[in-house]
């Protein structure tokens, strides 16, 4: 698998420290050799409001090296990301009891086939968190439900087989960064 790059660094250190904050977290030997994979970098690390640079023909964000490291933009203090994550856990403790096992296993069946594709993993769990979002009933805002939403999946499906943390973590991350990027932006800046 390979390392995570500067355009989900947040979404993976968000999702990490989530799940390393949340209660009933069963898979917590996996959930720290993610940082041995290269699958989430530290949290001392640099964290970036990349909507501020600029979108090369590629699809890339510009940035530049330092120390080895791709840098964009200013720093997001980790501590922000921690009580974000933690927020996030509370919220996620709430609709916990609203996704049904059956949810789960749908996606544990998927995610154990190895036959599917990075993209078809990432559309079938926005399939799973869009139908939930709307299932849940909720006062909050519907970028906010659905990023908890996707977190509290990969918990679950994580509880249910450690073994698939790294490909759930890798899939929902991929989602995050695609479907919810610009709200975790506005939201490390509020």
């Amino acid at each position: 698998m390979e390392q995570i790059n500067g355009s989900v660094q947040m979404e993976s250190a968000l999702l990490y420290t989530f799940l390393e904050v949340s209660p009933d977290c069963q898979f917590r030997e996996q959930l720290q050799s993610l940082q041995s994979q290269g699958l989430v970098s530290s949290l001392k690390g640099t964290y970036c409001y990349e909507d501020e640079l600029e979108l090369q023909t590629d699809g890339n964000r510009s940035g530049h090296l330092q120390n080895g490291e791709l840098v964009f933009g200013r720093e997001v203090d980790e501590e922000v990301i921690r009580n974000i994550a933690a927020q996030l856990a509370q919220i996620g403790d709430q609709f916990e009891k609203e996704i049904r096992a059956r949810e789960v296993n749908d996606l544990v069946q998927h995610f154990l086939n190895e036959n599917l594709s990075s993209e078809e993993m990432t559309r079938r769990m926005s399939n799973a968190v869009e139908a939930l979002a709307r299932a849940v009933p909720s006062d909050m805002e519907q970028e906010k439900a659905m990023l908890v939403l996707a977190m509290v999946l990969t918990k679950k499906i994580a509880n249910t087989m450690p073994s698939l943390l790294q490909r759930v973590f890798s899939t929902t991350v991929n989602y995050i960064s695609q479907q919810l990027h610009n709200y975790i932006i506005r939201m490390l800046r509020e």
